[in-house]
């Protein structure tokens, strides 16, 4: 063999050697690629959106009274009741039993009346509205506690990292959207 061969070979040979020795201390040195995520406790905020809740009601009014002495049931009772006391008796027995009649159908003839005046009545319908609040919750971020190593910190983010975050060649986390 040509001894420029051997030395080329051995000089080959050392310097692979040479570089595989690095490339081992770097693979068993190597910083870690992920941050491992401890916990993430989303931050809530319940938003309530205030809106109106209508519906038709109906509502019974009593008619305005036109006799509130009920003037009109009196009088027709009294009259009534006079006839009808009238055939009864005789001399002064039948003058007693008309006036007896006329005050009891005077009477009977008033309540009759209020009767009909309160039952007198009508119904309308009309709106009736109550504000009522719709709840929506919305998660504004999450409370990140990670650890790189032995280290633990905490960062917080607008999206849940799941289980790893990852590290750049520095071992600084990669982040697009975190808030400190």
């Amino acid at each position: 063999m040509n001894k420029s061969m051997v030395a080329g070979a051995g000089i080959g040979i050392a310097a692979a050697l040479g570089i595989a020795s690095v490339a081992g201390v770097n693979i068993f040195h190597r910083n870690p690629e992920f941050a491992q995520v401890m916990s993430a406790t989303p931050i809530r905020e319940v938003i309530k959106t205030p809106r109106q809740e209508c519906h038709a009601v109906n509502v019974v009014h009593r008619r305005a009274v036109q006799d509130e002495n009920r003037l009109a049931g009196s009088v027709l009772g009294a009259v009534a009741g006079g006839v009808l006391g009238h055939q009864f008796g005789g001399g002064h027995g039948r003058t007693l039993a008309t006036v007896a009649g006329a005050v009891a159908g005077g009477y009977a003839g008033n309540q009759a009346q209020a009767g009909l005046q309160d039952r007198d009545t009508y119904t309308t319908t009309r709106q009736q509205c109550r504000t009522v609040y719709d709840k929506q919750e919305k998660t504004l971020g999450y409370d990140v506690t990670y650890k790189i190593g032995d280290q633990q910190g905490k960062i917080r983010m607008d999206n849940d990292p799941g289980t790893r975050i990852p590290l750049d060649n520095r071992g600084q986390l990669i982040i697009d959207s975190a808030r400190s």
